[in-house]
């Protein structure tokens, strides 16, 4: 194996284009089998492969700095950065993260998971380098999808100006995770139609240089090209056409179900036998509603698959299916404006990515009290990467004021709560879509959630009251039974629903005939909802005991390990409580 050779950039350099073609294939075969097996970012990796080798053939990494945005396409550098082992052998493919992580290399500047972050970050590097008046290049490398991000163009307009050496690598596949969409990419396709010489360029007007590479797939052009602009000094935007999947023809082919794959998926040729989730039924119940309501409208933020949006559903929809692109600033606000001009908004996002919109709830949305509603998907504890927790949404969203977040604990609920979103008038509303499995009670939810904060007692006990939101309501009954097994307590169950309130009148009945209150929580305890049920009885007698996760970035720790860490079992939970009696 050429691979055998290489144990840092420094030896691509001793290898001719022939060997660089085969060594390209060899990185191919061990990212596509370990992908497979783990489950993982495929095409992306992919569609960058040929493109990386001949970025460290050209630059001098470490010296110069490379910055992956998402850093998603990041398996072939690792492999040529020293960390090969960890796609040659199955009991190494976990042994180094899915995204750059400088722990493990010091070709990795920065810890990233998140979209639009590279130019903004290479700013960032290049104007140290120039105060401290050093002399290397700074290359940020970023996908078409992701330059439609508000920070990514906010990079754009500082990074013009910077009178230095700055490259930004565009890899333009002419994909985000779907398709993409906006103004912007009909210039790209004029670059793409023109080989780069439409008098019409975006990058030229905003005061870049700019060069061409048609085929970015092929390792020689890259190289001739990356070459002239080596230390180049002054600000570069290098137009890098790529294939995204290149390389593995069913992920050229179906290049939005293979950017990221479960495991085993080449191997799998039986389709998944189709079962209800709460994926599937918010499908339904859209497509229904939009069917009825002209003016209700689904909003994404290019990750339509995590919702169940596959193209069949978009077709369906027509316009009413909106993808602003990866931009959930722009996604939250047009949500806010179109609720306030009549429109009926859904605005279906991720817990991890609800946080790039932090002001826009406040300020464009909840502030004006519009009555869009907001899908917060994936909200839970999970053994994710640093980089893709969930565990944030709750203290984030349930402390801005005006703002209605209600967390089911079934399908009935669920839908029930959807429909009262979707028609009130008066509040801005998020739902965070329960993450476990589907559960059903076969009895229509008539509550009014037009009354605020009312809790439901759902088992009425005496000396603990546990309240259990969310997706942890069902650990709440485990808990009750293991009481009544182990200290012959009968708890009482509450089913909280509203994360951004406290029932005051169901607290203070509590204190009768309670001494202990336990909350329970899928996300994180500083900020989040216990610390509210504790506040409240911060004068009383009564002992509160608080459960979620700590605040912490855990990094692809088992979920039972971080459980026990955080005391999140029956069992513990047990001792804790005999403890207090």
């Amino acid at each position: 194996m050429i691979l055998d050779k290489i144990n840092s950039p420094i030896d691509l350099k001793k290898l001719n284009i022939e060997e660089l073609n085969l060594l390209s294939d060899e990185m191919r075969e061990l990212i596509v089998k370990k992908v497979d097996f783990t489950g993982g970012h495929l095409a992306p990796n992919l569609g960058i492969l040929e493109a990386t080798i001949a970025m460290h053939y050209v630059f001098n990494s470490p010296k110069d700095k490379f910055i992956f945005d998402v850093s998603h396409q990041c398996y072939p550098h690792k492999i040529l950065t020293g960390r090969k082992e960890g796609f040659l052998k199955t009991e190494d493919y976990l042994k180094y993260t899915g995204y750059t992580a400088p722990e493990e290399s010091e070709h990795d500047l920065f810890k990233v998971g998140h979209t639009s972050t590279s130019i903004s970050l290479a700013c960032g590097v290049a104007k140290a380098r120039d105060l401290k008046n050093e002399n290397y290049n700074v290359i940020a490398l970023i996908g078409d999808g992701s330059l439609s991000g508000g920070e990514a163009l906010e990079g754009l307009n500082f990074g013009a100006k910077l009178n230095s050496n700055f490259i930004i690598i565009l890899n333009d596949n002419q994909m985000s995770i779907a398709q993409n969409y906006g103004g912007l990419y009909d210039n790209l396709k004029l670059l793409r139609d023109t080989k780069g010489k439409a008098e019409n360029n975006f990058f030229k007007a905003l005061g870049y240089d700019y060069c061409f590479i048609e085929n970015g797939n092929n390792i020689k052009e890259t190289i001739e090209k990356l070459e002239q602009i080596k230390d180049i000094n002054h600000p570069i935007v290098v137009h890098l056409c790529t294939e995204k999947g290149h390389g593995l023809i069913q992920a050229t082919q179906n290049k939005e179900k293979f950017h990221w794959i479960m495991p085993n998926t080449l191997n799998n040729q039986e389709p998944l036998a189709l079962k209800e989730d709460y994926s599937s039924i918010t499908v339904d119940y859209l497509l229904k509603k939009a069917k009825q309501d002209p003016t209700l409208a689904v909003i994404n933020a290019a990750t339509p698959g995590v919702f169940g949006f596959n193209s069949q559903v978009r077709e369906k929809l027509a316009n009413q299916y909106i993808d602003v692109a990866i931009a959930e600033e722009h996604a939250t606000a047009m949500a806010s404006a179109m609720a306030k001009n009549g429109a009926k908004p859904v605005f279906c996002v991720m817990s991890s990515f609800i946080q790039r919109a932090y002001d826009q709830l406040s300020q464009d949305l909840c502030l004006n009290s519009n009555p869009a509603t907001i899908l917060v998907y994936w909200g839970a504890i999970t053994s994710a990467d640093a980089t893709h927790l969930t565990t944030f949404d709750i203290p984030l969203m349930s402390n801005i004021p005006n703002l209605v977040y209600l967390a089911p604990t079934n399908k009935e609920e669920y839908l029930r709560m959807l429909d009262w979103a979707v028609e009130q008038k008066e509040y801005s509303t998020a739902i965070r879509v329960p993450s476990v499995e589907l559960k059903s009670t076969g009895v229509e939810d008539t509550t009014d959630y037009s009354i605020l904060n009312k809790y439901k007692v759902t088992k009425e006990g005496e000396k603990v009251a546990i309240l259990g939101l969310g997706n942890f309501y069902y650990l709440a009954l485990e808990l009750g039974d293991y009481l009544k097994e182990k200290l012959n307590i009968d708890a009482t169950i509450i089913n909280p629903r509203f994360i951004t309130g406290v029932d005051n009148e169901l607290m203070e009945n509590l204190k009768k005939n309670h001494d202990i209150v336990v909350t329970l929580e899928d996300g994180e305890l500083d900020g989040g909802f216990g610390e509210k049920i504790a506040r409240y009885f911060g004068s009383s007698n009564m002992k509160v005991l608080n459960y979620g996760s700590f605040k912490e970035f855990s990094d692809r720790e088992p979920i039972d390990k971080l459980y026990t860490k955080y005391r999140l079992t029956k069992e513990l939970i047990t001792e804790d409580i005999e403890k207090l009696l």
